[in-house]
């Protein structure tokens, strides 16, 4: 960069500074990065401090991702240094055998929305592909109709977008029920699987005994007949299942000549309504991470037994065994994550929809405001390791901060609002910044006259006998009679902090605006700035309360919800 223009060389280190930090470009740094890299500047030391500062106010007006595609364009080498450094290596540990790039696959159920459980593998599975390069797989395994709910197809399709996955290809299982049947009837030809029409507890009975059942050791014809009178709807749901050869002696009975097909009646399949013979989830996913070519698997050690299941599946085939790479549970309080409970709540008018923000689905969260690079920011930061931990919703908040913060305009909500009068006051304009390091996006005004808004919570404490009003000047509060006595009592910010007052927010009386403020512990009302209104479908920070994602506004007034401190 030697020998370059100062400001070009400040815009790229100031936008440098902020994607790596996922915030308002720090000046002292950016300073440092510019001298230290062109020492001759250092005699134009003013000159390029002055410069520094209206740089860093462009930089900071900028969203999260015009400043990362801005960096992309001037100073690419930069940006793909970060990449390298902060995103992936720092976070995310090597994988085996990844040199000539992965597929990796995501594969949920379309039973309902997808919630911040899923977004664990999700957000690992696609850093990886970046990565390392390769493709992406979305896979909606669909094999069960009993756990299929035809609305969550779209609402999957939804979530996947909002969460911003770099998917390549979508595949469906129930698409592709002949491949898996093909598979079946060669895996039946080679003797690695058996047509069993024993009696479920009978077979238990014999399986724990570590006993072969009388179908384990029928010919290969035999199977086969058995196999096309199952495609034939010759057998009823229960009657029949398909069984995986494994080893009758191993020490856990779940590894035992485990399921691989059945037989379903109902209810009928939304996508295939003719189908009623699948498979289940060890089969299909072996098959299809072989037939797409999947190379590497992450999963939740929850999955550990189901990998030694579809082992035996591989090894019948002789196909390769992908890299797997199993992470611990986490741990996730505070929000209902269970699918059925969240559609009887929803049925039931306990919550308001998929999106009701008390639920911990993707669509609850974006509806409070928080934003999809922190959801995947917080996962990377988890990573892969194999032990069990407590999600942080603290550690969510802070990624979601470190997005919104540069870019959330500064407004005042009050809560449970009191008229007061302040007395021996001057009417003033109060102007103030629309956020505290961007002067070029501009102020609001609020015009004092005598009478304000104030939360009333802060005039219960009959202890306070000084409140700063923020942006304004000082009152001093007296309780004589019940009602407070509110009177101006100077300028001075250094008098405020040297009592100790606390500094409020505060509105003119007359020119606010109804908002309710929605929490996951229930509605809070008030009234705000008239401002908030251009606001709709964006994040603000309403002082002293936290941030807050509009959703609403009509002429009755503000919704907004509450996003976090």
């Amino acid at each position: 960069m030697a020998g370059a223009d100062p400001r070009d060389l400040l815009l790229r280190c100031a936008l440098s500074n902020a994607v790596k930090h996922g915030g308002v470009p720090q000046a002292g740094a950016v300073i440092g990065m510019v001298m230290g890299a062109n020492p001759e500047l250092r005699s134009r030391a003013k000159e390029v401090s002055a410069l520094a500062k209206d740089v860093i106010s462009e930089v900071a007006a900028l969203s999260p991702e015009d400043r990362r595609r801005k960096l992309s364009e001037i100073a690419p080498e930069m940006l793909a240094a970060l990449s390298e450094k902060h995103e992936h290596k720092k976070v995310l540990p090597e994988l085996e055998d990844a040199g000539k790039g992965v597929v990796m696959r995501f594969a949920p159920n379309p039973s309902g929305p997808l919630h911040i459980g899923h977004a664990r593998a999700a957000a690992l599975n696609d850093a990886y592909v970046k990565m390392y390069g390769g493709r992406y797989i979305l896979r909606i395994e669909d094999t069960d109709p009993k756990r299929v709910d035809p609305e969550a197809y779209d609402t999957v399709a939804g979530d996947i977008r909002w969460l911003g996955l770099g998917i390549t290809e979508t595949v469906y299982q129930s698409d592709r029920l002949t491949l898996y049947y093909d598979l079946c009837r060669q895996l039946i030809e080679k003797g690695g699987a058996y047509v069993c029409t024993c009696d479920n507890e009978r077979f238990k009975e014999l399986k724990m005994a570590r006993q072969a059942c009388p179908c384990r050791d029928q010919p290969v014809e035999q199977n086969l007949a058995l196999w096309e009178k199952m495609l034939a709807h010759g057998f009823r749901e229960g009657e029949v299942t398909v069984r995986i050869k494994t080893d009758l002696l191993h020490p856990d009975p779940a590894m035992r000549d485990f399921p691989a097909f059945r037989v379903l009646d109902s209810p009928p399949h939304p996508r295939k309504p003719g189908a009623f013979v699948y498979p289940l989830m060890n089969f299909s996913v072996v098959a299809d991470d072989h037939l797409l070519g999947v190379t590497h698997v992450i999963r939740g050690k929850d999955h550990i037994a189901n990998t030694r299941r579809q082992r035996y599946i591989y090894d019948h085939f002789g196909w390769k065994v992908p890299v797997y790479r199993h992470y611990g549970r986490m741990g996730i309080e505070g929000v209902v994550l269970s699918t059925s409970q969240m559609r009887l709540g929803i049925k039931e008018g306990t919550y308001s929809g998929w999106d009701d923000i008390r639920l911990g689905t993707l669509r609850a969260l974006a509806r409070r405001g928080i934003l999809p690079e922190a959801v995947k920011n917080a996962m990377l930061a988890i990573g892969i390791g194999e032990t069990d931990i407590s999600f942080s919703w603290d550690n969510l908040y802070a990624e979601n901060k470190k997005i919104v913060d540069p870019v959330a305009n500064r407004y005042f909500f009050v809560p449970d609002p009191m008229t007061a009068t302040i007395h021996g006051a001057h009417p003033v304009v109060s102007r103030l910044l629309l956020h505290p390091a961007d002067e070029k996006r501009g102020v609001r005004t609020l015009a004092f006259s005598g009478n304000v808004l104030l939360p009333a919570a802060e005039l219960a404490d009959r202890t306070r006998t000084l409140i700063r009003l923020k942006d304004l000047f000082n009152v001093a509060i007296e309780h004589d009679h019940g009602r407070p006595h509110i009177a101006f009592a100077g300028d001075s910010l250094a008098d405020a902090r040297a009592a100790k007052a606390p500094i409020i927010q505060w509105l003119p009386a007359g020119a606010e605006v109804p908002c309710t403020l929605r929490t996951p512990e229930g509605d809070l009302a008030g009234v705000c700035e008239a401002g908030v209104q251009q606001e709709l479908s964006k994040v603000v920070q309403f002082e002293r309360v936290g941030f807050a994602k509009i959703d609403a506004v009509t002429d009755d007034g503000i919704i907004a919800y509450f996003t976090h401190k």
